[in-house]
């Protein structure tokens, strides 16, 4: 939502958009390929600012849902809006939570969210009491249908190309960065990809290890951080 900041904000402004964002979450690195937690996936939105109501929202929702097969297990409402929003749900279970509130600190509101076998598939936020920021998984809508998820490695992998085919370059910087410490990442883990960006991350890797082999005995009781800002060498990047 961090692109349609100014219309959530603008009180004069008026009007619905939506989209398919694709995105890249790293804080679940280590559940990828688990089956529901996913490093590059595609996110369904619908922002709205001061144009449609959260039921309308929850309405057209459930009705897409419904379309494509998927009836949701049950929906989580905060505490502070389940005697306002529960009504908005006939036939689906509801379930109150305390968590479902959202802010990036300068924008939030609360939020309902829709789970299925277990996953959270969906989420709508209220943002300012007076807007819609939705948000459903394409992915995992894809998952709960039956399409079958590919390893840890596998989707490493398809993660790193789809980056590399969107015309960015490992970097220290920005996209450049999350680009090389994919691949870094992807080599530590034993999966390769042919492609020369790998085979530069391969090589710069290894002069790194052989590096960090020279200066390891005399410099045994420094810290990570020392051999960081001292020699650019990540221990935990070290094969040993």
């Amino acid at each position: 939502m961090q692109q349609f900041k100014s219309q959530f904000k603008d009180l004069n402004y008026k009007g619905t958009i939506s989209n398919i964002q694709s995105c890249i979450r790293l804080n679940d690195l280590d559940e990828i390929g688990d089956g529901s937690h996913l490093l590059y996936f595609n996110m369904i939105g619908l922002f709205s600012f001061r144009d449609i109501s959260v039921k309308n929202a929850i309405d057209f929702w459930i009705e897409f849902l419904y379309t494509i097969g998927i009836n949701p297990d049950y929906v989580t409402i905060h505490p502070d809006k389940m005697l306002e929003w529960s009504k908005f749900y006939s036939d689906i279970k509801i379930r109150e939570d305390a968590d479902c509130i959202w802010s990036d600190g300068d924008i939030g509101g609360y939020c309902t969210e829709f789970y299925k076998n277990g996953i959270e598939i969906g989420n709508i936020v209220n943002p300012l009491d007076t807007c819609i920021d939705v948000g459903f998984g394409l992915e995992r809508l894809q998952y709960v249908l039956g399409t079958k998820q590919g390893s840890e490695i596998e989707i490493l992998s398809e993660t790193i190309l789809k980056i590399i085919e969107s015309g960015y370059k490992p970097s220290n910087l920005k996209q450049g960065y999350v680009l090389r410490k994919l691949l870094r990442i992807l080599y530590k883990k034993g999966g390769e990809i042919d492609h020369p960006y790998f085979k530069d991350e391969v090589e710069r890797q290894d002069k790194i290890y052989n590096k960090w082999l020279k200066l390891k005995d005399k410099h045994k009781d420094k810290s990570k951080e020392w051999w960081m800002s001292t020699h650019g060498i990540n221990l935990d990047d070290t094969k040993e």
